[in-house]
């Protein structure tokens, strides 16, 4: 029996030690600012404004400070690395995403993507965000390193941030905090399913979600404006969050896919004069006058999909993109799956088969959700004198094919 009990003691102690060392394979720790500038020479540079050229890049601490061919800095000591026969990418933003606010779908207790109730525009991403989330290296290892986390659910799901992906916590890696408000627009079709309500009240939730917008909208106006008065208001968190919105210094992310509801939300946003970004869009094809004429960015969701409708064409969401460029209108791309951003450059690459110019699916990866979330003075382009994040791969990024990162620089 004494041998007994000493074989389990054992057997649990190896066990235990099994578990730290296992534990300890993971290590999330930032990498750190180079002492020495950093040469990158001989390689493709996909710019990120819609131009490729052959030639070196240049890093001195967090900023980029030469690009192209016939670099003459010298430096007595610097760090220089061989990329002949790579390429170069500014580093890859993921927009309306839930990266760091759930962890595994199933497990309640691993998710801070959205609060109970339906208008909460003052609930912050940000604050909930885990920096130690295990997916965030999957998806860096894939060249995505920038990320804006927003709420999901509700009418108004709460206001998002802009984060890099490579720190301790949410204060060291925002980038822009609180840069827009998320809402899903009321639906705008009725089904007559088994599984669905009768239409009679699908109708009326929708009048009554649709009540709701309105009122609130009116009253946020009307907080502003009291602010600003000689006496102004007790504070109200709700209303608080929504009157940069209101002043337009903070954009409106709507949810909507349908075409119904992407007119009616132009509508209403052009109306009360407010900033709005378009995610989802599954039917943003249909309205691109509509779109370009009030200036509307487009975030596509998972375009990796079959079509919305049962008579479109089976490759309708491949060509969206091209689409959407041949109008003039700004467009970025995001997974609706917090797991599977890694793939994100596919679905640019998937585009660019179905027409989209090379250089400008690049571009719907870098440049153009740099604009949508007003960090382009930094990021999405390789320029001297913006930040020094970006990526060298072995094999063309937007191939699942041939790709490999090698390299990552975020913030130098």
């Amino acid at each position: 029996m004494k041998k007994l009990y000493y074989i389990i003691f054992l057997t649990s102690y190896v066990y235990i030690l099994w578990l730290g060392n296992l534990s300890a394979q993971y290590v999330p720790a930032p990498g750190k600012v180079s002492k020495l500038p950093t040469i990158l020479t001989g390689g493709t540079l996909h710019l990120g404004n819609g131009l490729a050229v052959q030639g070196d890049l240049v890093i001195d601490g967090k900023k980029i400070v030469a690009v192209g061919p016939d670099q003459t800095i010298t430096y007595k000591q610097a760090i220089s690395i061989d990329i002949s026969g790579k390429h170069v990418y500014p580093g890859f933003i993921t927009l309306a995403s839930t990266l760091g606010l759930e962890e595994t779908e199933q497990a309640n207790a691993t998710r801070d993507d959205r609060e109970t109730g339906t208008v909460n525009p003052s609930v912050r991403a940000l604050v909930a965000y885990n920096t130690d989330s295990h997916i965030i290296p999957t998806i860096r290892c894939n060249g995505v390193l920038l990320a804006q986390i927003a709420p999901a659910g509700g009418l108004f799901s709460g206001t998002s941030s802009v984060v890099q992906l490579d720190a301790w916590n949410y204060e060291d890696a925002v980038i822009k905090r609180d840069d827009g408000v998320y809402m899903n627009w009321p639906s705008m079709e009725f089904y007559q399913a088994w599984w669905a309500p009768p239409v009679a009240e699908q109708k009326k939730s929708a009048e009554r979600k649709m009540k709701t917008l309105e009122e609130f909208i009116e009253d946020a106006k009307a907080y502003a404006k009291a602010k600003k008065s000689a006496t102004p208001p007790a504070n109200n968190p709700s209303l608080e969050a929504m009157v940069p919105v209101i002043e337009g210094k903070r954009k409106l992310f709507i949810r909507a896919n349908g075409e119904k509801q992407i007119i009616a939300a132009a509508a209403f946003t052009a109306k009360h004069s407010i900033k709005m970004v378009l995610v989802g869009g599954f039917e943003s094809y249909l309205q691109t006058d509509l779109l370009k004429s009030y200036k509307i960015p487009v975030v596509l969701t998972r375009t990796h999909r079959l079509p919305l409708r049962e008579d479109d064409p089976v490759d309708l969401p491949f060509r969206i993109p091209s689409i959407l460029e041949a109008a003039g209108i700004t467009f970025a791309f995001e997974t609706e799956d917090h797991w599977n951003e890694r793939n994100l450059s596919y679905q640019a690459g998937t585009a660019r088969a179905y027409g989209l110019d090379p250089e400008s699916a690049v571009k719907s990866l870098t440049s153009y959700p740099a604009q949508i979330l007003g960090i382009d003075h930094l990021y999405g382009t390789l320029e001297a004198g913006k930040s020094a994040t970006l990526i060298v791969t072995e094999g063309d990024a937007l191939d699942m094919m041939s790709s490999t990162v090698e390299h990552a620089f975020i913030d130098g």
